[in-house]
């Protein structure tokens, strides 16, 4: 074969390999393939999805948290919309506890706490296996819409390499009335013991607890009403926190105040206010102490002016 042909053979063989070349790495970036699954919308309304020339997926923050084989979580479920108090169940392996319990927090989108508790076991911790735990937790009004439950594993060593922690994306109810953060003063007869380990029946027992309410024209009221309903959580039963309400028909009926004195009408047709000096003294003292919190009360009156008495 003469020379010229072989080498004009040789050029344009190269010519087309160099063109083929050129076409699929050229080419193909300038024309992404299409991808037929769809985009994903995180928490916090970012999409996500097959974008570049070999589809390669993105996955969502919650996606990559995933700790299925240390914690689950029932309540709340992820992107659920949530209010104040907030029940939290599900399951942890032993080794997420210590002493049987473990921090939860709830963030705001920008990162700020608006309520801790603990999570306590259900059942012996001592294992590797799963164990159940709930909480109660109340937080503030979030001033946000979206935010984040996190439960943290708990690290009595504070060595950063044994942190560990599930965040769950969460939405807040912001379509009900704002809410405000009130405290509930109930007793704790631990707290309120002489040198002889006797129960003094004093203020020195009384313990707070946060609860939010709706921001009405009568916050005293609604605070005291709540009070009377003597809803405790049970971790704040297992912190020695009691209360004797509800007292069956104790209710308020109305309250005015007047240059500082707050006076409060009740109905009591069983006289269930009635009793020793030390039950009826701290079922006075949790009224009172919650109604102070509010700093345009100064004192308070009952009535009838039986109530309450020994």
């Amino acid at each position: 074969m003469n020379k010229k042909i072989v080498i004009s053979i040789i050029i344009i063989l190269t010519a087309l390999v160099v063109g083929v070349g050129v076409y699929y790495f050229v080419g193909k970036t300038e024309k992404p393939i299409a991808c037929t699954e769809e985009a994903k919308i995180c928490w916090d309304g970012s999409a996500v999805g097959r974008t570049g020339p070999n589809c390669e997926f993105a996955s969502c923050p919650e996606e990559e948290n995933n700790k299925d084989n240390l914690i689950k979580v029932s309540l709340p479920t992820t992107n659920q919309v949530v209010k104040s108090p907030l029940l939290i169940k599900g399951e942890a392996r032993g080794t997420w506890y210590f002493e049987a319990s473990f921090p939860v927090q709830i963030v705001d989108a920008n990162g700020n706490i608006l309520g801790s508790a603990i999570a306590q076991a259900q059942s012996d911790w001592m294992t590797e296996n799963f164990v159940p735990f709930n909480a109660m937790i109340t937080f503030s009004t979030p001033p946000t819409e979206n935010g984040m439950l996190i439960l943290k594993k708990d690290n009595p060593s504070g060595l950063p390499e044994h942190d560990d922690e599930l965040r769950i994306p969460i939405r807040f109810d912001l379509s009900s009335a704002s809410q405000r953060v009130v405290k509930l003063y109930y007793y704790n007869s631990s707290k309120d013991k002489d040198a002889s380990g006797n129960i003094m029946c004093s203020r020195n027992g009384l313990e707070s607890v946060e609860r939010s309410i709706p921001i009405t024209q009568t916050p005293i009221q609604d605070a005291i009403k709540l009070l009377l309903k003597g809803e405790l959580t049970a971790q704040e039963r297992a912190q020695g926190i009691a209360t004797e309400y509800p007292l069956s028909g104790v209710e308020l009926e109305g309250a005015s105040l007047n240059e500082g004195v707050l006076a409060l009408a009740f109905a009591d047709p069983q006289n269930k206010t009635e009793g020793g000096s030390c039950r009826v003294g701290i079922l006075w003292f949790q009224i009172e102490e919650t109604v102070k919190q509010f700093p345009e009360v100064s004192s308070v009156r009952f009535l009838p002016e039986e109530l309450f008495q020994p």
